[in-house]
C-alpha cells in the first residue's frame, strides 16, 4: 500500500475515496480467485454441487465491477486527478475489467463438472487440472503484486504466461489426438477444451494485470514490449 502514495493528499476526503476503492478491489480480486479455486475443484472431484456454486455467484463479481467502475467515474468527476493519481485510476478500471472477465471463464471451467466422463477419459481431467493450478498460481501472484504495485514482481510475474501457453498447447494437441481416435468422445473432449481455452484466456488477462501495474508504477505502456525490453525499464 506504501508504493500508492495515499496518504499524500491535502484531501482526507480524497484519500478515503482511493483507499475505499483500493479495497474494493482486493476484495473483488479475492471472490475471483475463489471463484477459480472452487472451479478447479469441482472439476477435480466432480462435485456438481460447488460447480453450481460457482455459476451462481458470479454475479457478485459482476456487482464488484460495476461498483468500482461507477465509484472511480466519481472521483474522476470530482477530484479531477492528475498525474499519478489518474495512472492509478485507470489501472484499477482496467484490472477490474479483466477480473470480471476471469470470473467468467471460472464459470465455463466449472461447466466441465457437469459433464460425465469415462474412466478412461479422467486423464484428460488431471491434465486440465494440472493447467489449471499453475493458472490459479499465476492470478495469485499478479493479484499480490497489484496489491503492494510492485513493479520489479510485475515484470517477473509476466513472463509467467509463456508456460502456460506452453502447456495448453500441448493439452490441445492431446485432446486433439484423443478425438481423431475416439470420435464417440467429441462432446465431452470439446467441453474440455472450451475450458483449457478459458484457462490460457485468464493467463493473458493476469499478464494484462502485470502490465498495468508497470503502467501506473513507470508511466509506460509495454503492451507490445519484448520480454528483454521490459527488463530494462
Amino acid at each position: 500500500m506504501d508504493n500508492l502514495q495515499i496518504g499524500r493528499h491535502i484531501s482526507g476526503q480524497f484519500n478515503e475515496d482511493l483507499e475505499r476503492v483500493i479495497n474494493n478491489v482486493m476484495h473483488m480480486g479475492g471472490l475471483v480467485e475463489k471463484q477459480l479455486t472452487d472451479a478447479l475443484a469441482a472439476v477435480d472431484t466432480t462435485d456438481v454441487t460447488l460447480a453450481k456454486e460457482v455459476l451462481s455467484n458470479d454475479y457478485q463479481v459482476n456487482a464488484y465491477e460495476v461498483s468500482i467502475d461507477d465509484e472511480c467515474t466519481r472521483i474522476i468527476a470530482k477530484r479531477q486527478p492528475a498525474a499519478g493519481d489518474l495512472r492509478l485510476i485507470m489501472a484499477i478500471v482496467k484490472t477490474i475489467t479483466d477480473l470480471e472477465r476471469i470470473g467468467d471463464e471460472a464459470e465455463k471451467i466449472a461447466r466441465v463438472a457437469l459433464e460425465n466422463f469415462s474412466s478412461s477419459q479422467q486423464d484428460l481431467l488431471v491434465n486440465l487440472d494440472n493447467l489449471g493450478r499453475r493458472v490459479l498460481e499465476f492470478l495469485q501472484a499478479s493479484l499480490d503484486a497489484f496489491t503492494r504495485m510492485d513493479c520489479d514482481a510485475a515484470i517477473k510475474i509476466h513472463q509467467m504466461d509463456d508456460k502456460i501457453n506452453r502447456e495448453y498447447e500441448a493439452l490441445i494437441r492431446q485432446l486433439m489426438t484423443y478425438m481423431m481416435e475416439d470420435p464417440r468422445s467429441i462432446p465431452q473432449i470439446m467441453t474440455v477444451i472450451w475450458s483449457a481455452r478459458a484457462l490460457e484466456r485468464i493467463g493473458d488477462r493476469c499478464q494484462n494485470i502485470c502490465e498495468y501495474i508497470i503502467y501506473f508504477v513507470k508511466g509506460k505502456v509495454v503492451r507490445h514490449t519484448t520480454a528483454e525490453d521490459m527488463k530494462n525499464l
